[in-house]
């Protein structure tokens, strides 16, 4: 018991000084040196060396996600997921996880609407017998019974959890506002009804299905030289299916019409979706949207919404707003709660400052402080292996090479005032939003 739990205290102590641990954000960016490792079964990893610490990160991404969940199914990707670290190979749930536990060693599988994750950590010393179980949970997931009645009764009441939440009601209800019939508008973690009827066959069929070769990325992070990551790689994934016959995923069309939809519930306060289209990850403004979001709803209490509606006027606690560049849909979406009778004065004010930005541009200081804001907490995104690790992976989903750690910020740096408006222009649209509410909202009605 000792030497098991000496072996977390130094998973989770090496878990938190992360990989440059000693060194400051700044050098760490700095330190972040990308190398393409190829194993000899054409398996490919970004790999970045630190052996300053005994652990090793390993995070991959498989495209799909619930959206590949068959008609019918849904939620048979999120329960997949749940399921894929509960017992493989000989060993069933409960030895499985004291194999983990022995060896100082997390394995943890997500599922969202566009891919399964898997995320990977364990000490150096015990690396070959953890990456078994890693191998193991990849190639011969067990999907006990128990286990999935477990896993059905836990997503059971996180269903019914959202079904109560406004923040989930009105989020959904938005989805299927702007995006009509999309998959992306079904539950990821499916329905009552829909995971009722998920069996042992559909999970073996599904895994078999979603994890291939050939619509994986892995990123791996640590004490690791490129050599044995190379043979690593075909020993964990290398009897992976070549290909998936995963069908095609239509891109989404996005309602480009202003809609108002108010979910009655009895609350002192209303939630609030509002959005409409967005712009795509490889668009070539999407770097100066991404400026000119943050100054009008992504920066917190520097963005012109929050000084608006909170500070100025004292609507809302918190607004924001997002540009999401889905694989098949790019959205732009803001969220505000309020009092229900200040809600029409809320969505005054941002409609209104949303027109002033497509109007009029931003000005120098605010484009200054965007900047200096944006390029300087970015090295923060790279200073444990957990982290740098997530955005490798991130960076080569989007497809924008592995030099964009180094070309970014001079991305950034590089975003005109003219820059802003063009594309403010062109995406800010404050008479097409899409709007729904949760609450019981005074002035407001419905189209």
């Amino acid at each position: 018991m000792f030497m098991h739990l000496t072996r977390r205290v130094a998973l989770a102590g090496a878990l938190t000084l992360g990989a440059f641990g000693l060194l400051n954000p700044q050098q760490a960016l700095a330190a972040t040196e990308i190398q393409e490792v190829t194993s000899a079964g054409g398996i490919t990893a970004w790999l970045v060396e630190e052996h300053a610490l005994p652990f090793i990160v390993i995070k991959a991404a498989w495209e799909g996600g619930t959206l590949q969940d068959p008609s019918g199914k849904t939620g048979l990707g999120y329960m997949m997921a749940g399921l894929m670290n509960e017992g493989a190979g000989d060993l069933d749930s409960q030895a499985f996880q004291g194999e983990l536990e022995r060896l100082a060693t997390n394995i943890s599988f997500g599922a969202s609407r566009d891919r399964l994750s898997l995320s990977f950590k364990t000490l150096t010393e015990n690396r070959d017998e953890a990456l078994e179980l890693l191998r193991l949970s990849l190639t011969d997931p067990r999907f006990d019974q128990d286990a999935i009645d477990r896993i059905r009764g836990q997503l059971k009441v996180a269903i019914m959890r959202d079904a109560e939440s406004p923040d989930k009601i009105a989020a959904d209800a938005w989805y299927a506002t702007a995006l009509a019939a999309h998959p992306y508008t079904r539950p990821s973690k499916g329905t009552l009804e829909t995971i009722a009827t998920l069996t042992r066959d559909d999970l073996v069929a599904h895994q078999a299905r979603l994890l291939a070769k050939d619509n994986i990325k892995i990123s791996v992070v640590g004490d690791i030289d490129p050599d044995t990551l190379r043979t690593l790689l075909d020993e964990v994934f290398g009897t992976l299916p070549e290909t998936t016959p995963l069908p095609e995923v239509a891109q989404a069309e996005v309602n480009p019409l202003a809609q108002l939809e108010i979910i009655q519930r009895d609350m002192p306060q209303s939630v609030v979706v509002f959005g409409h289209a967005g712009i795509a990850r490889e668009d070539e403004d999407f770097i100066p949207a991404y400026v000119m979001n943050y100054i009008l709803g992504g920066g917190g209490f520097s963005s012109r919404l929050m000084t608006e509606v909170r500070e100025k006027r004292g609507l809302a606690y918190s607004v924001a707003t997002y540009l999401y560049p889905l694989r098949h849909a790019a959205l732009f979406i803001g969220q505000v709660a309020t009092e229900n009778e200040r809600v029409s004065e809320s969505l005054d004010v941002i409609r209104g400052e949303i027109s002033r930005l497509a109007a009029d541009g931003v000005t120098d200081k605010e484009l200054a402080d965007a900047k200096t804001y944006l390029t300087g907490s970015y090295p923060l995104r790279f200073d444990t292996n957990d982290k740098i690790a997530g955005q490798l992976i991130a960076i080569q989903e989007a497809d924008l090479g592995i030099d964009y750690i180094t070309r970014r910020n001079g991305l950034i740096e590089d975003v005109t005032q003219e820059d802003i408006k063009r594309v403010a222009a062109r995406l800010l649209g404050p008479d097409n939003l899409i709007v729904t509410i949760v609450g019981q909202p005074e002035g407001l009605e419905t189209n």
